[in-house]
């Protein structure tokens, strides 16, 4: 073999050799650019009708397509979900911005507060709700009655903000398990309670209570405009991933314009997490959510999934007076609202 024939041979083989060792290492970063950021969600109550706002995209794959792997879990109260999401134990909640305010107020040197980046119930779905045979028909016939609910319920909790813009005083508090809160109102032991609108009234009529027996008094309706649940985000989820937080949000919102051009098949996604649901019920339930917290007129004016700053700013002070806060609630503290989708993302409402 000539000394120009054995050069050529060499820089076959290395050539080979390169190319081989290029395929490779294509061939193995292919998964990882595949990979899937795997995202922990907590939600604030069980798999009922408006947990098909989170379960939709998930079953249509929104998460997916935005490279999230997104797992799902119920709850057990807004206080919890802020909790765990602080924690660490979750990446992300949904949890009533109320709660979120409190915690910040109470744990001032919490080193993973989490922050809210996208309002989802404009309007709180605090109500309260009686039987008309009591006599009550509105907040002034509350006054010397006594009201039941668990002591963490959000309309209890913010009791005092709808009492003073209605001028109610001398009330009576019974505390009690959810699970009895209904149960109690239809024996007598207590006159009215506080609770989501779309969950107490649909657990009186599972009670044997007619609809038109029922009184609802919706804190909105009543002089209350503080806002409703949120989705929440540790500090240090958010700081390291924040394109999967804006991800997140994209895919979420896909998956409301589903849940709102067929609630029914939502539903569906439901009773693949909770085969024992009643469909029809929690379909209905969805449709009361959507219906008093999130296509709302100020959800209307203000934009899904923002908030306005003198609003925010009022419910802040509110909070701190009636939640009885260690420091008062800083406002800018817990909204983030650099991560919503585009206003046309965000358009989920019917043209008028």
């Amino acid at each position: 073999m000539t000394a120009p024939q054995a050069t050529r041979r060499r820089l076959i083989t290395l050539t080979t050799t390169l190319c081989s060792l290029a395929c490779a290492a294509l061939l193995t970063a292919q998964p990882v650019l595949a990979q899937e950021m795997p995202v922990k969600f907590q939600l604030d109550w069980r798999f009922e009708g408006p947990s098909a706002l989170f379960l939709v995209p998930a079953a249509k794959g929104h998460f997916k397509a935005e490279k999230l792997n997104v797992t799902i879990d119920a709850g057990n109260g807004s206080g919890a979900a802020v909790t765990r999401v602080a924690s660490g134990s979750y990446d992300m909640g949904f949890a009533d911005l109320a709660a979120l305010m409190e915690f910040h107020a109470n744990n001032p040197t919490a080193p993973n507060k989490p922050v809210a980046v996208m309002m989802v119930y404009n309007n709180t779905p605090a109500a309260v709700l009686a039987l008309k045979k009591s006599g009550i028909a509105k907040p002034a016939d509350l006054a010397g009655k006594k009201l039941g609910a668990p002591v963490f319920d959000a309309g209890r909790k913010a009791w005092p903000i709808f009492a003073k813009a209605n001028g109610i005083a001398n009330v009576t508090w019974i505390g009690m398990d959810p699970s009895l809160r209904e149960t109690m109102l239809v024996r007598g032991d207590i006159d009215a309670i506080t609770g989501f609108s779309f969950t107490s009234l649909l657990n009186l009529e599972a009670r044997g209570v007619k609809t038109e027996e029922i009184v609802v008094l919706p804190y909105p309706a009543h002089g209350v405009k503080l806002y409703g649940n949120a989705i929440i985000v540790g500090q240090d989820f958010l700081k390291k991933n924040p394109e999967a937080v804006k991800a997140f949000l994209r895919a979420f919102t896909k998956g409301v314009k589903d849940v709102i051009a067929d609630p029914k098949a939502a539903i569906a996604s439901v009773k693949e997490r909770d085969g024992i649901i009643n469909a029809d019920l929690e379909l209905r339930r969805l449709k009361l959510a959507m219906d008093a917290s999130v296509l709302t007129p100020d959800a209307r004016a203000e934009g899904f999934g923002e908030v306005k700053g003198p609003r925010l700013s009022l419910m802040a002070s509110q909070v701190s007076d009636a939640f009885a806060t260690k420091e008062r609630v800083n406002a800018e503290a817990v909204w983030s609202g650099g991560y919503l989708p585009t206003a046309a993302e965000r358009a989920i409402f019917p043209k008028k």
